[in-house]
């Protein structure tokens, strides 16, 4: 089959409302409104890039249906997705931890995580040989109960679920490459033993307390969890150090049957959430490594969702690098940023970091 890449993408993603971005919390109406970081642009200009670039010709355009309530209810609580339901037809409220719901929110957040599903059929399905969706709102914060840092359905978690139920898959690969930890998919799968979940996280950014390399799961899932914490400054060549010494021989172990990617844009260089140094060829070079992978223990199957980001400028180069080497072609499109930058003296730290994990890891992976 003709090497083929999926991209779900819908307007209505880019519809979801975050309000005002200002922290305007005991201000005394002093603080004026502002975007907010979590707002449409980052994903509208990835879209508008892709056409702009004629890039989107290269790729298979499919069109995400919504998610039932039945399949959201694989990773959440009745009563919750009953909240985010009527704060939706209320006009909006809080559904958790910088975790906003705004008109018709409801609707929007069953077509991402149907999205994500979408997704996952094109690629089991043999349709394409793998698929990136572009979702919002993102979902790796999610918690079965609760949403969180912007998150409030779990689309890769309620994605995987789904493979596992309807593919009858055992092992399943995730790699949370997002600059913050991606503690709601760590919990869903935290006792599961079919669902390997990887992340790779700068060091206690966001949430508090979670995404500590000592932690590696719970009871038949134990040592199914990887947390890699990356100090600040971690750059082009620590991330992929960490990918060919940690990730690449935990899943030549593993031999997963899908790969699935939480695909957060904010560990560049230029993120405001974030304090890492990526570029887009960086990013470039991760989604190559992880496409080889695929193509080595799973015919290639490979989905990714799309997480945080919050460069508007930088976003759309950095993610449609991610799609030039899911394709296998090139778009045309320089990186107007690139200066010939090069790492700074923290790269030492970045491979202490790395080693630190191996160490924890060396009891349940040859790592």
């Amino acid at each position: 089959m003709e090497k083929i890449t999926g991209f779900i993408w819908d307007e209505s993603y880019f519809w979801h409302q975050t309000g005002n971005g200002a922290l305007n919390i005991g201000s005394g109406g002093w603080i004026q409104e502002d975007t907010h970081a979590e707002n449409p642009e980052t994903k509208r200009r990835v879209k508008n890039l892709l056409e702009r670039s004629r890039f989107m010709k290269e790729l298979h355009q499919i069109e995400p249906r919504s998610a039932t309530r039945k399949e959201i209810e694989m990773n959440h609580d009745a009563e919750y997705i009953e909240k985010i339901s009527r704060l939706s037809d209320n006009g909006g409220g809080d559904a958790g931890e910088h975790a906003i719901v705004g008109p018709n929110t409801y609707e929007i957040a069953l077509l991402s995580a149907g999205g994500a599903i979408t997704a996952t059929d094109a690629v089991m399905q043999g349709k394409v040989n793998n698929a990136y969706a572009l979702t919002r709102p993102p979902g790796h914060h999610a918690e079965q109960g609760e949403g969180q840092g912007f998150c409030l359905f779990n689309n890769i978690a309620i994605a995987a679920k789904y493979a596992k139920a309807t593919y009858g898959l055992k092992r399943i690969v995730i790699i949370d490459w997002d600059v913050h930890h991606g503690n709601g998919t760590e919990s869903a799968f935290r006792n599961d033993p079919d669902v390997l979940f990887i992340s790779v996280h700068q060091e206690n950014i966001f949430p508090k307390n979670r995404g500590q390399v000592t932690y590696t799961g719970e009871n038949a899932g134990e040592g199914y969890t990887v947390n890699i914490e990356l100090p600040a400054g971690t750059g082009n060549e620590g991330y992929l150090y960490t990918f060919e010494h940690i990730i690449e021989p935990i899943i030549n172990q593993y031999e997963p049957e899908l790969i699935m990617i939480s695909a957060g844009q904010d560990p560049s260089r230029f993120d405001p959430l974030g304090r890492m140094m990526m570029t887009a060829d960086g990013f470039y070079q991760m989604a190559e490594k992880v496409k080889a992978m695929a193509e080595k223990h799973c015919d290639g199957r490979l989905v990714a969702c799309h997480e945080g980001g919050y460069s508007t400028a930088y976003v759309p180069f950095c993610t449609i690098r991610i799609l030039e080497a899911f394709n296998g072609k090139q778009s045309g499109v320089k990186d107007p940023f690139d200066q010939g930058f090069h790492e700074g003296p923290l790269y030492q730290n970045q491979m202490d970091a790395v080693n630190r994990v191996r160490e924890v890891q060396a009891g349940y992976w040859r790592v």
